[in-house]
């Protein structure tokens, strides 16, 4: 067996997997709260916001941009980064479903 057969589950079990394992790390929640909190798209140093080293910013950053949760541009030496409007709110609408699950049977265990 594998390490993981990701192929025997549905694309949905697959992104919602991803999506969490992307919440999984608190410097890239902060980083994503730092970005909804600016509104706009950061051109500057986030070492200075989140406190760690840049290889590590970077290596959060390009995680949650292969997610397509953020969006950036590369100039030279300057990396502008901003929320990606449409994955985001597509993001939420499947962990919402997923989150707003109820267990109806109240007698079990």
């Amino acid at each position: 067996m594998g390490l993981a057969k990701t192929e025997m589950f549905t694309d949905e079990q697959n992104k919602i997997s991803l999506f969490a394992k992307v919440f999984g790390h608190p410097a890239r929640v902060a980083i994503l709260q730092y970005l909804f909190k600016l509104d706009s798209c950061i051109c500057g140093d986030l070492v200075n916001e989140i406190g760690l080293a840049q290889p590590t910013i970077s290596q959060h950053l390009k995680e949650l941009k292969q997610l397509g949760l953020i969006k950036g541009n590369v100039e030279g030496t300057s990396v502008c980064y901003c929320i990606n409007k449409d994955n985001w709110s597509n993001m939420k609408d499947i962990m919402i479903e997923f989150l707003d699950q109820d267990i109806s049977n109240t007698d079990c265990c």
